[in-house]
């Protein structure tokens, strides 16, 4: 039963995940990417099982929280959770294959490491991986359902602590301040030193200052 529904203010973030279990399935993931719109580095994705009993009142879209509390949520979730998997797309990929396939891909790799396997996914966006189970597609999900929340902190957290690495190896771009988005200090320093060998060399602002023209 694959679908997609759009979904503003909802009252209940487990609400998607009650009418699930209410239909007879028992075990549902939350998926969702970080890094999608970045210019390095690579797409991160999460799945989250979140036990039905579980506090995560404070549990929202990461967007909307501070480094702090997705901090303090990442651990609180990766203490709670029945199962998080997380899934990565890295640059060479994503220039191969494209960014929604390389998200894809980092969200199937995802479900495929959860300790617990689910029966019915909730997928922020439009697009759903390419996996044997059943799907709904929720766009803005991230701030909709409890799961779909959690698997975007994760996704957030872990993506943020990467570039922060890739740094330390690339001292020249800032990736521990903007995680490799396009920020005009990014570009900037793209343009001063031209790409490094984790940026998309597929992407705007990149491929102009790729040597071989890429």
């Amino acid at each position: 039963m694959n679908g997609e529904l759009f979904a503003d203010e909802p009252l209940d973030k487990f609400a998607f995940e009650k009418r699930v279990l209410g239909r007879g399935y028992s075990t549902v993931a939350g998926v969702d990417e970080a890094g999608r719109g970045a210019l390095a580095g690579p797409v991160v994705a999460a799945a989250v099982i979140l036990p039905p009993d579980g506090d995560f009142s404070d549990v929202d879209d990461s967007k909307k929280l501070s480094p702090a509390e997705r901090n303090r949520l990442y651990d609180l979730i990766m203490e709670h959770a029945l199962a998080v998997g997380v899934g990565s797309g890295d640059h060479n990929l994503i220039d191969r294959v494209n960014i929604l396939q390389a998200t894809l891909h980092a969200m199937q790799e995802a479900v495929a490491a959860l300790s617990v396997k689910p029966d019915y996914l909730l997928v922020d966006g439009i697009s759903a991986p390419p996996v044997s189970l059943p799907v709904l597609t929720i766009k803005k999900g991230d701030g909709a359902s409890a799961s779909i929340a959690a698997a975007s902190i994760i996704a957030k957290v872990t993506r943020d602590r990467l570039m922060a690495e890739y740094a330390r190896l690339y001292p020249s771009y800032g990736f521990e301040l903007h995680k490799g988005y396009g920020s005009k200090a990014h570009l900037r320093a793209i343009v001063e030193h031209g790409p490094c060998p984790i940026h998309r060399i597929t992407f705007r602002g990149v491929k102009e200052f790729a040597g071989d023209g890429s």
